[in-house]
């Protein structure tokens, strides 16, 4: 009987189509805790807005104790402004990283929930067993696991053989088998036993389990920035210091001209509006949305800094079996011995094969039942089953009237029948230069025929393959069958090269060579001989179905154990670099249009500037504040894209260099001049009303009496 929250999770499974539903609550809560100074001071762009605006806050409130700011032409009311739309650039800045953090969050929760509560039966050294708590579960220890109960954590199956349903973590219906020996032990924590008893081997500690290394992955807020981040947050500050010496500098020459009027409010306000403020309050958003995207496929990944060296990859490593291939040879042909009729072979090859249970063996009966082959009706006490041995190399069946129906190699048929006839010799040969293999059909001491098998491509990679050609992604098959065959899928599915007949070590060494040329490569595997491999590569994506050496070794792990998914990820991991430096191209062309604002309203009094008002806005204070509010709103106005990653398609880089200058260079200027100009009039036509008069002058007497 199942113990007390053995039972199903109560939460509905994680898949890459899953839709986390955040807290509005949540959300404002954690965007105002991120005013604290230990959260701003770790991104320098808005550390520079946050300070300003608690300096022109508190020349607005305590005027007194800046007397050198405040003189005759200070005014409180535009002080204040200036502050408040300040203080809403740095909320609007954490309102971004607090939705990212929060969509991340409801996924820990969801995925949280999937083992709260779950208890084990523990098989003790005795045999006796025992329920304890999952989380008192050590590596090593032994549990049973019956049909309709929930795999408490995670493990290797060492005993029995099981139908897994691992849906509510990896998203896939269709249920898997997992059995003792061989690669295909390893079982997920919180997936569902359907058929069998299996008894596990613990191969995790508590809280160190794959479910709880991906809670870590997207809930975590203190995320490890990559170095391309970091090198941009460097390059953004830099420009932001560099900005701020040029501010100085006017603030020099104005005061020095004697013919403007300065006004530290519009100075910081320049300030603010010049420096990269909107990719600055984006980039966190950016780096956690795309952690979250690698989680929302069902992978695990180990370090944000694997999600952003996929989109740096320029060579791609991969298995033929499983990932290039569906992975087992499909018969595609039949070849009949001359004088055989075609619908004989076919029947006799149906019948060798009825009771073979390989891919291969029902690949057959499958070809031959398309072609219209339907098979007799055969008492069994009139047919014997003639198994596969190592030996002999055929299988088939024996009847008592037609003796014996087999089908096999060409060399092991040929010592047990006789040599093939010439016409199916050179078919066969034929067959082998195209990497095929051809099986020898017989019928009691006569071949027949030819059936042609081959491992066929996977629908839609060589199109896959194609795109990543298309990005810089120089892609190389790595298989252990012969040169012919290695090289009939290389030219199939258009991997740009391949290397055949590879034994454990060839992928180490492969990927040696490519890191001494510079290059940054990436694998998958599944096996524990893969691990190596997989340690070395910069990308190594371990198989969920893999062995437990495999999964350590990596720095990501798939959950649906699908090897293509490695495209996917590399897909995830351009659309990060790609979204990012949209957002910076469109930032700093923002910010250009910006100047055409605030410099004609700050130099109102120098003869040949007011030429650079191409906007035409006549009030200097009512153009900064308008300009500075425009900064302020293009932050959460750009969140959607920042979360949902700029939509990447596969290109060259001079042709993503054009698009993201055409889209997002000329939009920034455009977008900055229309809704600079709409603010304009809208804010004129606000303070043109009585009661913001009214409410300005008032404030104005209480500021003055302080």
């Amino acid at each position: 009987m199942s113990a007390p929250g053995a039972g199903a999770p109560r939460t509905a499974h994680v898949s890459a189509r899953h839709r986390v539903r955040t807290s509005l609550s949540g959300v404002l809560r954690r965007s105002f805790v991120k005013f604290r100074p230990s959260e701003q001071v770790r991104n320098p762009v808005m550390f520079v807005v946050y300070v300003y605006f608690f300096f022109i806050l508190a020349v607005t409130l305590v005027p007194r104790a800046f007397p050198d700011l405040t003189g005759p032409g200070f005014d409180p009311v535009y002080y204040l402004v200036i502050a408040v739309v300040l203080g809403l650039t740095v909320w609007f800045a954490n309102l971004a990283e607090a939705v990212a953090e929060a969509q991340a969050q409801a996924q820990a929760d969801s995925l949280r929930e999937v083992r709260t509560g779950l208890k084990a039966r523990q098989v003790r050294a005795d045999g006796a067993r025992q329920w304890v708590l999952a989380s008192q579960l050590h590596v090593g220890d032994r549990i049973e696991v019956q049909p309709n109960e929930t795999v408490p954590v995670d493990g290797d199956v060492v005993e029995g053989v099981g139908v897994i349903d691992e849906s509510m973590m990896t998203g896939e219906s269709a249920a898997v088998v997992r059995e003792s020996g061989g690669d295909r032990t390893s079982v997920i924590g919180g997936s569902r036993v359907l058929q069998g008893t299996v008894t596990i081997r613990v191969t995790s500690e508590p809280g160190r389990s794959f479910l709880d290394q991906m809670i870590a992955l997207v809930e975590t807020t203190r995320r490890e920035k990559t170095p391309n981040e970091i090198a941009l947050t460097i390059i953004l500050a830099a420009l932001s210091l560099a900005l701020l010496v040029v501010i100085l500098s006017l603030t020099y020459l104005l005061s020095g001209t004697g013919e403007g009027v300065l006004n530290v409010a519009t100075m910081i306000a320049l300030a603010v509006c010049l420096i990269p403020t909107t990719i600055g309050g984006l980039l966190s958003a950016v780096g956690i949305s795309g952690v979250n995207r690698v989680a929302r496929a069902n992978v695990i990944s180990k370090s944000g800094r694997a999600v952003e060296a996929a989109g740096d990859l320029d060579v791609l490593i991969l298995d033929k079996t499983g990932t290039i291939t569906v992975g087992n040879r499909l018969a595609v042909q039949f070849v009949a011995a001359p004088g055989e009729d075609a619908q004989s072979l076919m029947q006799t090859a149906l019948l060798a094969s009825a009771f073979d249970e390989t891919p291969e063996g029902r690949s057959i009966v499958r070809l031959a039942s398309l072609r219209g082959v339907q098979p007799p009706r055969i008492p069994t006490e009139r047919l014997q089953v003639v198994p596969f041995t190592a030996e002999r190399q055929m299988s088939g069946i024996r009847l008592a009237d037609q003796g014996e129906l087999m089908k096999g190699s060409v060399s092991a048929m040929e010592k047990s029948v006789g040599p093939l006839p010439v016409d199916l010799r050179r078919a066969a040969a034929e067959a082998s230069r195209s990497g095929m293999t051809p099986l020898a059909i017989s019928r009691g001491r006569s071949i027949v025929g030819l059936v042609i098998l081959k491992d066929v491509v996977k629908p839609g990679i060589r199109d896959r393959l194609a795109g990543l050609k298309l990005m810089g992604i120089r892609t190389v098959m790595c298989t252990g069958d012969n040169r012919l065959t290695a090289e009939a899928v290389a030219r199939e599915s258009g991997v740009d090269e391949f290397v055949a007949e590879a034994k454990p070590q060839t992928k180490l060494e492969l990927i040696d060579r490519e890191k001494r040329y510079g290059h940054l490569v990436a694998m998958t595997g599944d096996g524990t001989n893969d691990a190596p491999a997989l340690a070395r590569a910069d990308v190594g994506l371990a198989m969920n179905s893999g062995t437990s050496a495999a999964k350590e070794a990596g720095n990501m792990v798939d959950l649906d154990s699908d090897p293509t998914k490695l495209i996917e990820v590399v897909s995830i991991g351009k659309q990060l670099l790609i979204t990012r430096g949209a957002l910076t191209t469109f930032s700093i062309t923002n910010d250009v249009a910006k100047y055409f604002a605030i410099i004609p309203g700050i130099f109102v009094g120098i003869a040949g500037i007011q030429a650079l008002n191409l906007l035409g806005l006549p009030d200097p204070q009512t153009a900064v504040l308008a300009t500075l509010l425009f900064n302020a709103l293009m932050i959460p106005l750009l969140i959607p894209i920042a979360l949902r990653g700029v939509t990447f398609r596969p290109q060259t880089a001079v042709e993503l260099l054009r698009r993201n200058l055409v889209i997002y260079g000329l939009g920034g200027l455009v977008s900055a001049f229309v809704g600079i100009k709409l603010l304009y009039l809208t804010i004129a036509y606000v303070d043109g009303l009585p009661s913001v008069i009214a409410w300005g002058a008032t404030l104005h007497q209480i500021l003055g009496a302080l």
